[in-house]
């Protein structure tokens, strides 16, 4: 008599008895159920697995589709997988090396996943000549080809020294790197037609399933398109981005001159015993940079006021304050201005589509009594700053008089700071913007990139514990809602800064594990939000720790960590 265990799925409310080691694509099945843009994934017992995944004990099963983050992450990786196996078939004779000179060497390509922008994914394709408009189309078919073949998508476990030697032989070093650094006794690959790779997260069951996509050419390389989350139907939209395009370019050079570029690279440094030299490096170029930008608000005679943006979790706040030192050394005095005085009395505040006080609209700021003291101060006036009393939720006068002196300039900081609405009867002869956002650079692998979103969480979720007593969970559990503000006010001006601050370090990852950890282990496993502790507390465990106590006061990272030397 066959086993059968019992599956309780969310996504109908109905239990049901299935075989006893069928996969979650079998269980799916059976539900009878019909998602469009699913399934990709699914939560079981609040842990995100693939479809690939062997149910042997009674679970509780919700299908995830394209629209929920993890299906997205779940059908973009099999699309990577998809173009690494296309290029493969299209520019090597043998599989694909994993360094510049292995390609020079024996003319076989090298694929790296690289940066998030525009809406998709900027890929770096090495084939020992430029790439053309025709390499792209090539590309693009074969892979359109590889996908109507609804080819399988199979999973294997195998030893972590079986996996190293498999890699070995194709001259992945990179993934080679990751796995000896990761202490793990088996490790899970993925096979398409032959082509092997190693991917963090799981990926689809069949080509088919990717429905749409697109590539092009994009500067130097390719721009690989994915569907858009609200609109899956439709690829994302195209947005130029060429200065956040430079920053990370930017990185990369920094990261060539300090020879790291993955987590494997890391991991290595660090057991070599060379962390306190990458910390100091990392430290240096992002002091230097912050003193350009000082010295070219001093070269830029005429502004009175520096405007500083940037995502939840940036490290505005300490940029500001750094740069704030930095102007001073140009004979600049800054006087610095807080936006959230400038709220509006609480019963003019506007509201959400839920009903509730949307304190991130730029209309919850007092804009019209904002310009008319900008204006009054850059004609050499004095004005009387207001002060917001947040538990009354009104604006009440503060006593506190400003006059602006030739030698002095505002800096206001702030997620709307970009908005041309904010100051949008002030002269832009005047102003000088600044965009900080923390842009991870360094990669899993060649063909595991890290979203930055991930590293400003792990921030979030340690300032949230540590200056606000907010949990883990809570801070998880808000950081979708986070998100979309951020899509709405700050992402859209990103493009119209006058200079862009990358505050990610290149050691940072392992600085902040330790903390993040033991805040991610106390998300109770019998919520929805445990299933991205556990997501990154896995992707943690890639990355041999660093102690807190070797980076210095004034880094950034201590706006988050504490023991700053900044007063916040």
């Amino acid at each position: 008599m066959q086993q059968t265990v019992k599956i309780h799925c969310k996504n109908n409310g109905e239990t049901l008895r299935v075989p006893m080691g069928c996969t979650l694509e079998e269980v799916y099945e059976l539900t009878e159920l019909k998602m469009e843009f699913g399934p990709l994934n699914a939560r079981i017992n609040n842990k995100v697995e693939g479809m690939h995944y062997r149910v042997y004990k009674d679970k509780t099963v919700e299908f995830l589709d394209i629209h929920a983050s993890s299906g997205l992450r779940t059908y973009t990786r099999t699309l990577f997988f998809v173009l690494c196996k296309a290029a493969h078939d299209l520019f090597d004779s043998t599989p694909a090396a994993d360094s510049a000179a292995e390609v020079s060497k024996t003319g076989m390509c090298k694929v790296t996943i690289d940066i998030p922008v525009s809406n998709g994914y900027y890929v770096d394709l090495e084939i020992g000549r430029p790439v053309t408009l025709d390499d792209v189309g090539r590309l693009r078919r074969r892979m359109q080809e590889i996908i109507d073949q609804d080819l399988p998508i199979h999973r294997y476990e195998t030893t972590t020294e079986e996996a190293i030697r498999m890699f070995e032989e194709r001259l992945a070093f990179s993934k080679v790197k990751l796995l000896r650094s990761q202490g793990a006794i088996y490790t899970t690959y993925y096979d398409l037609d032959g082509y092997v790779d190693y991917y963090y997260g799981a990926l689809l069951t069949r080509t088919s399933q990717i429905y749409l996509f697109g590539l092009e050419k994009y500067f130097d390389g390719l721009l690989l398109r994915i569907p858009s989350a609200e609109h899956p139907s439709e690829l994302g939209e195209l947005v130029h981005q060429d200065k956040m395009f430079g920053i990370f370019k930017e990185h990369h050079r920094w990261q060539q001159l300090i020879g790291l570029r993955t987590i494997g690279d890391l991991n290595e440094a660090i057991d070599a015993g060379r962390s306190s030299l990458l910390i100091q490096v990392s430290e240096a170029l992002q002091e230097k940079k912050i003193a350009k930008i000082a010295d070219e608000i001093a070269r830029k005679q005429g502004v009175r006021l520096v405007l500083i943006a940037g995502p939840s979790s940036s490290g505005k706040t300490t940029t500001c304050k750094r740069l704030s030192v930095q102007l001073l050394t140009n004979g600049i005095k800054p006087v610095a201005i807080s936006l959230d005085d400038y709220f509006l009395d609480r019963d003019q505040t506007p509201r959400d589509a839920s009903g509730d006080y949307d304190f991130e609209s730029i209309y919850a700021l007092n804009l019209t009594l904002l310009n008319e003291q900008l204006a009054a101060l850059f004609r050499g006036e004095e004005v009387e700053l207001p002060r917001y009393d947040f538990p009354s939720g009104r604006s009440v006068p503060s006593g506190h008089r400003l006059r602006l002196h030739d030698d002095e300039v505002l800096v206001m900081e702030g997620i709307h700071a970009l908005n041309p609405e904010l100051t949008a009867q002030i002269s832009e002869e005047l102003k000088y913007r600044v965009y900080a956002s923390a842009l991870t650079t360094l990669l899993i692998d060649n063909h595991n990139y890290i979203p930055t979103t991930d590293n400003r969480l792990l921030r979030r979720i340690i300032r949230d514990h540590k200056y606000r007593g907010v949990a883990a969970q809570e801070s998880i559990r808000l950081w979708p809602s986070v998100r979309k503000g951020e899509s709405r006010w700050i992402f859209p001006y990103q493009e119209q800064a006058d200079q862009m601050f990358n505050t990610a370090m290149l050691f940072e990852l392992a600085v902040i594990k330790s903390q993040a950890e033991p805040l991610l282990e106390q998300v109770p496993e019998n919520c929805v939000e445990y299933a991205e502790a556990y997501r990154l507390r896995k992707f943690l465990k890639y990355i041999r720790p660093i102690p807190e106590d070797q980076i210095p006061p004034t880094s950034l990272l201590r706006e988050f960590l504490g023991g700053s030397s900044f007063e916040y």
